[in-house]
C-alpha cells in the first residue's frame, strides 16, 4: 500500500485550461508539441524544443512502453501524467516550454494536487492519474 503524501508535498501538472478535441486539458507537453507538428515554431524555438524533449525522452521513462494501455481511454479515461513533488530537476526544466507557448498565446496553467486522481503508472518523476469523477 503507498504511504499518504504529506499535504505540503503536491503533484503538479501544466496543461491547457480548455477542453481539446477529446474533452481533456492537453498538458505541456502535447501543446508544444503541437506547435512544432504545425510548424510554427522559429528555428530557435525548434532547436530549445527538441533539445528539451530529447532530455525527457532520456531522463523519464515512457508510460506506455511500461503499459502501452495506461491512456487507454476506456480502461483509464482521462488518464493525465503528474509530475511528482520531488521531480525537482523535471519540474525545473519546464520553463523553455511556457515560454514557448506564451510567445505563441498558448495558455497553460498549472495545477497542484496532493491527491490528483487514482494512480494507473508511477515512477520515480510522475504518476498517470485517472482523475476522479467530476475533476478532469
Amino acid at each position: 500500500m503507498r504511504a499518504p503524501l504529506t499535504p505540503s508535498l503536491r503533484h503538479v501538472r501544466y496543461q491547457s485550461p480548455n477542453r481539446g478535441p477529446r474533452g481533456h486539458h492537453t498538458g505541456i507537453f502535447g501543446l508544444t508539441n503541437l506547435l512544432a507538428r504545425e510548424g510554427r515554431l522559429s528555428p530557435e524555438e525548434w532547436a530549445v524544443w527538441r533539445a528539451s524533449n530529447d532530455w525527457y525522452d532520456a531522463h523519464f521513462p515512457d508510460p506506455t512502453a511500461v503499459d502501452p494501455t495506461v491512456y487507454d481511454p476506456e480502461r483509464n479515461p482521462g488518464a493525465a501524467a503528474w509530475f511528482r513533488p520531488t521531480a525537482t530537476e523535471a519540474l525545473a526544466r519546464v520553463a523553455p516550454y511556457l515560454r514557448i507557448l506564451r510567445d505563441h498565446g498558448v495558455p497553460c496553467v498549472r495545477l497542484e494536487s496532493a491527491d490528483p486522481g487514482r494512480i494507473v503508472y508511477e515512477d520515480a518523476y510522475q504518476v498517470v492519474v485517472v482523475p476522479a469523477q467530476g475533476r478532469t
